[in-house]
């Protein structure tokens, strides 16, 4: 006799805490036992009004992206999201928000592992002297990861230091509108559904709104 599997979605709650090294050691090991278990849909419930550390953040994405094919992941954020968590938030396959909520992330105050940018122009002679007191600083280095990856979702370099609301957001196709919620329900309610859905409509619906969101940027 086979066992039935669970449909509805695993509830998974995120607090976003500035400091909480024990909790975050805590919601890792939970993270990955649900991801064991291979359920149709994890729903991640974000909230509070810290700033998540990146090293943690980074890693809450590395479990993410190993999650079996067979799992749908969902963020839900239902406070502001700041720095880091914004990264954890992307990892999603849909995401929401509080429709009053914002992102905002900081410019990072160094590069990936210390190394210069792309546009960064060395003179002759400025590697010459080492500062004897400078101490790489990994949190930072993290951090700059973070944004980095960010960045393949958002302009780092426009949206830094600025608040970025809902509607912004569903420009860039990251939070998904009202009509691309209900092809989505459509296609997950049973294999009925999936047979008289058109599934290649919500990457057109995604492309349109990326365009547009960069559109906006460069008015």
């Amino acid at each position: 006799m086979k066992t039935k599997t669970k449909q509805g979605p695993h509830q998974f709650p995120l607090s976003l805490l500035h400091y909480g090294n024990s909790y975050y050691i805590e919601r890792v090991a939970a993270l990955e036992k649900a991801l064991a278990g291979q359920p149709r849909q994890l729903q991640i419930e974000m909230m509070g009004e810290g700033e998540m550390p990146a090293d943690w953040a980074l890693l809450i994405r590395s479990i993410l992206m190993q999650r079996s094919p067979k799992t749908r992941v969902v963020t839900h954020a239902r406070s502001s999201l700041l720095g880091a968590a914004v990264l954890v938030w992307l990892a999603g396959d849909r995401r929401l928000i509080r429709d009053d909520a914002r992102v905002f992330f900081r410019r990072a105050t160094t590069s990936v592992t210390g190394e210069a940018d792309d546009d960064t122009v060395w003179e002759e002679g400025e590697t010459n002297h080492i500062d004897a007191f400078a101490q790489a600083d990994p949190e930072e280095a993290g951090y700059a990861r973070a944004l980095q990856l960010i960045n393949e979702f958002l302009p780092v370099k426009e949206m830094a230091g600025r608040m970025i609301d809902v509607p912004t957001l569903r420009q860039f196709g990251l939070v998904e509108n009202e009509k691309l919620d209900r092809f989505l329900a459509a296609a997950f309610s049973g294999p009925q559904a999936k047979a008289t859905t058109n599934e290649p409509k919500p990457k057109r619906v995604r492309a349109k709104a990326k365009a547009a969101g960069v559109g906006a940027l460069k008015k």
